[in-house]
């Protein structure tokens, strides 16, 4: 029989793995197939660009993995039973007609990435937006879109949108939305100072560019509640909103949870170094989904970025425990912020080995073209994850010859 290899979530972690076991791992031997919800390519790291009104590449899932070998299974994860070694799904159908039921593994990637954290906020469920999935940002652009559009006669100055949340997400999104939608206004709700993990000249950049985009920034401010209308504030006051945009952050869905699999107290998978979890031998886990303590002793943080180191090494952990190969270290880091101010406008900031930034930072144009040229790579790299397929892939171990390798993934 062919050993069963499981990928949920075709994100940029899920996809380049699977592309690339199918890439190293022989058919004869192997079969790979992959859960997701959607039929393409999200390019989640854009996603505040398709909510301000752009059009953002979305590949097909069936091109991208085109001529691999690989079964797209369209369908949402329901369960995990890692000790009969099945997942349910349901709510989608895959390419020949199936809908439901379970899917049974030998070896399992979980890559099911992550989501907005509500924090328990009253109101949120009912009356916010957020850019964390394909869906939603497409519900905020044709919010925006009735906001903006020429039966605004009501408000011929503009509505409001307000962005909770000054991480990366919500100062990319509100700086997107003021630079696309100009007639709007945007107002930024940052919970400490705004851009405080950032270099000096990093925080000033920020402030002008909010300056010149006409962005209402409100510091040192906490919400305790949104409404149809309002945002309500933990000191009393009010902020007007037609539209609020939540970004405070990004929890996993509680499936690994349930599943028995060991997790953290935020529902992580808690890995090894070679990302297997540390409780069933048989799953690995990538992207936003694992919890793993990078080279500078601390957990990666959530980003593309971990994505990719994750998702090699779990890659290249489950092609050397299957064919005997040595297992390589891929570097656990992370170097620096890629932050967009709009499309003309960014800032690089390096960080040190303790996640901190360092003195000096690129700003502007120069910025805003790497974090292009980044965004454009990882699109690339991950719907192109067999490029250059081999005609001869590693065959699986004997297990005469390395039963101990075998047993670990069987």
């Amino acid at each position: 029989m062919k050993h069963r290899i499981v990928v949920l979530g075709a994100g940029y972690a899920g996809a380049y793995v699977a592309g690339n076991l199918a890439r190293r791992l022989s058919p004869a031997d192997t079969e790979i197939t992959v859960v997701n919800a959607e039929p393409d390519f999200v390019q989640r790291l854009r996603l505040h660009q398709l909510a301000a009104g752009q059009e953002i590449e979305a590949p097909r899932l069936t091109e991208v993995f085109a001529g691999t070998g690989i079964r797209l299974r369209l369908a949402r994860v329901t369960a995990v039973d890692p000790v009969r070694q099945v997942v349910s799904v349901t709510d989608g159908e895959s390419g020949d007609g199936e809908s439901g039921g379970e899917l049974g593994y030998d070896t399992l990637l979980y890559a099911l990435g992550s989501h907005a954290a509500d924090h328990g906020v009253p109101g949120l469920a009912e009356h916010a937006f957020d850019v964390a999935g394909r869906p939603s940002a497409l519900r905020l652009r044709d919010r925006l879109d009735r906001m903006d559009g020429p039966d605004r006669t009501d408000r011929p100055h503009g509505r409001t949108v307000v962005v909770v949340g000054d991480g990366l997400t919500g100062i990319e999104t509100a700086t997107e939305i003021a630079e696309c939608r100009p007639n709007l206004s945007v107002t930024l709700i940052a919970r400490g100072e705004l851009g405080a993990p950032l270099s000096t000249g990093a925080r000033d950049h920020l402030r002008r560019a909010c300056g010149r985009l006409g962005i209402t920034v409100l510091e040192h401010t906490t919400v305790a509640a949104v409404e149809a209308t309002r945002v309500l504030c933990a000191d009393g006051t009010a902020v007007a909103s037609d539209a609020t945009v939540w970004t405070a952050g990004f929890a996993v869905h509680p499936l690994a949870a349930a599943s028995g699999l060991d997790v953290t107290d935020d529902g992580r998978i808690v890995v090894d170094r070679t990302m297997r979890s540390v409780s069933h031998p048989n799953v690995y886990a990538a992207g936003d989904s694992v919890h793993v303590i990078g080279d500078n002793g601390r957990p990666l943080p959530m980003s593309c970025a971990s994505a990719g180191y994750t998702g090699r090494q779990a890659m290249l952990a489950i092609v050397g425990g299957l064919t005997g190969r040595k297992v390589g270290n891929v570097k656990l880091e992370y170097v620096a912020n890629h932050i967009s101010l709009g499309r003309s406008d960014g800032i690089l900031q390096l960080v040190d080995g303790e996640a901190r930034a360092k003195p000096t930072c690129v700003r502007g144009r120069k910025a805003a073209r790497f974090k292009a040229a980044v965004l454009a790579t990882s699109l690339w790299a991950t719907s192109h994850p067999t490029f250059g397929l081999p005609t001869r892939r590693h065959r699986l171990a004997d297990a005469s010859t390395d039963v101990s390798a075998r047993a670990a993934v069987a």
